[in-house]
């Protein structure tokens, strides 16, 4: 046999692997697993984080990579070591379908998204160029169709894209402005240009706004933040002043960066007034509203994101309040003509000169990535099974909790709300009688060390933040299962904790 001989016993482990029969079985096993998984997590059984320390989890996933079965052995043992992994992946993660997680900005999903998901997976559709991803393609066009018209802007006259989350959403988005506002800069470079760029954002803009200014080539240095009204939104006035003096001093704004809304304690900006500075001044507005954008698919929230029409780009998480998984977030534009702005490149080995009428549908000519996956199947999956109106019913339901819970606050001696919540997002801080009088300081190192206790002990999943530079507790209702019940067994819980935590302390 030589060395370029087909090894028969090579292409049998390979069969193996591939066996569709395999696959049908270890599904089902999947289904029902997951079902059940599902069904106890919903009802608010077991922990909502089984926590584990980072070397004994890694140690666990080690160990049992090397637990790998040998070759030749039959379908019936593969189900069963299958069985076993999958058991062990439900048991060790993060249960977001536990009506007590309340923590990050990452959803329960709609289950049935997965499975849509999983078709892209098993199959592969990827995208870059059309043929690549036919269907995969139209998808993501029909959802960025769909979801244009709800922002309010007309079929055709607007375009968009899917990419792989928020921060890279907006750095899409940014990169675009740059090259419109500097139109030489894509070729030239920044250090063309006498005095640097800026990029004038909200004080309270997520980090990967800042994290965009330095992959653009502008420093982090070069982002201006504009002071904040009394419910930390970006103040319409003092944007004015701010372009108003960059203009004096001849620096080129790149975008002004709005909030729909911002991460801290959800803020929605006020985009009319600000889309009213910005087309004064001439520059470019960009609106986050990666967290908030669902907003404008409920007729009783709507009027927090008034205006985000009149945005030059906007970008919007699927993978946060239209409960899809992860990860799937859109980048609009207002004017079509912007979406071939972001990169100017050829790319003769992918892109076909037979076809130039494909290249409005090639993805890869407007998106970081070259290969993506089939982000939007799981979005299409559920509307086209649902419709709109479910996704306007988990906006209004997760929005109306974040209220319950603020009245909540209020009504608790012991408890401090620190703003009036606009959605899902409500910071506040636990405040029994032994810490009422302490320092600043130690008041906050109490709020991150309850929370620490509070996820740790499996009993709620909340985060923390600063406000001010004091620590405070954030919690964003982003299961739509979560109930009054929940949340008043989460004062309780903190509560507890915190009995426990100042015991310890004296």
């Amino acid at each position: 046999m030589t060395a370029h001989t087909p090894n028969e016993q090579a292409r049998s482990r390979i069969r193996a692997a591939y066996d569709p029969e395999l696959l049908r079985r270890a599904g089902h096993v999947l289904m029902d697993r997951l079902a059940d998984h599902l069904a106890a997590v919903r009802d608010g059984a077991g922990p909502v984080l089984p926590w584990h320390h980072p070397p004994d989890s890694i140690c666990r996933a080690a160990d049992i990579t090397e637990r790998f079965l040998p070759p030749g052995v039959d379908r019936d043992a593969l189900v069963d070591h299958f069985r076993e992994l999958v058991a062990t992946m439900l048991e060790h993660g993060l249960n977001l379908h536990h009506p007590r997680y309340i923590g990050h900005q990452v959803p329960a999903p709609v289950p049935i998204a997965g499975l849509f998901d999983a078709v892209g997976s098993i199959t592969n559709q990827v995208m870059a160029i059309y043929d690549m991803g036919p269907w995969a393609t139209a998808v993501e066009w029909a959802m960025v169709e769909r979801l244009g018209e709800q922002i309010g802007w007309r079929p055709g006259a607007f375009s968009g894209l899917v990419t792989h989350g928020g921060s890279l959403a907006n750095f899409t988005a940014l990169l675009t402005a740059r090259n419109v506002a500097l139109p030489d800069c894509w070729e030239r470079g920044i250090a063309s240009h006498a005095s640097p760029p800026v990029l004038v954002v909200q004080s309270d803009a997520h980090y990967c706004v800042s994290r965009a200014a330095g992959m653009l080539g502008m420093g982090t240095e070069q982002v201006v933040r504009v002071g904040l009204d009394s419910r930390r939104r970006m103040d319409p006035n003092r944007l004015d002043k701010t372009l108003a003096a960059l203009r004096d001093e001849n620096r080129r704004v790149v975008a002004v960066v709005a909030c729909a809304c911002s991460t801290p304690i959800g803020a929605f900006d006020p985009l009319e007034e600000i889309a009213e500075v910005c087309q004064r001044h001439e520059v470019w507005m960009h609106v986050d509203a990666a967290h908030g954008g669902c907003a404008c698919l409920s007729s009783r929230y709507g009027h927090l994101v008034s205006g985000l029409h009149l945005a030059d780009s906007l970008i919007w998480d699927a993978h946060k309040m239209l409960f899809v998984p992860g990860l799937c977030a859109l980048v609009f534009y207002r004017n079509p003509k912007h979406r071939f702005e972001t990169f100017r490149q050829d790319a003769p080995y992918l892109f076909d000169p037979a076809a130039p009428g494909l290249a409005d549908y090639d993805s890869g000519l407007r998106t970081v990535e070259c290969t993506k996956r089939a982000a939007a199947f799981g979005l299409w999956g559920v509307w086209s099974m649902f419709g709109p109106q479910l996704f306007a019913d988990m906006v209004d339901v997760t929005f109306d909790m974040g209220r319950v819970l603020y009245e909540k606050l209020l009504a608790a001696p012991d408890f401090q709300p620190l703003h009036e919540p606009q959605c899902n997002i409500v910071v506040f801080r636990h405040v029994p009688p032994s810490v009422e009088n302490v320092p600043p300081e130690r008041l906050g190192r109490f709020q991150l060390e309850l929370r620490r206790r509070v996820i740790e002990s499996g009993d709620f999943y909340v985060v923390s933040t600063t406000i001010d530079g004091v620590g405070a507790l954030r919690v964003t209702i982003i299961n739509p299962l979560t109930t009054p019940d929940d949340l008043d067994q989460l004062l309780n819980v903190l509560r507890t904790r915190g009995a426990e935590l100042v015991g310890t302390a004296q």
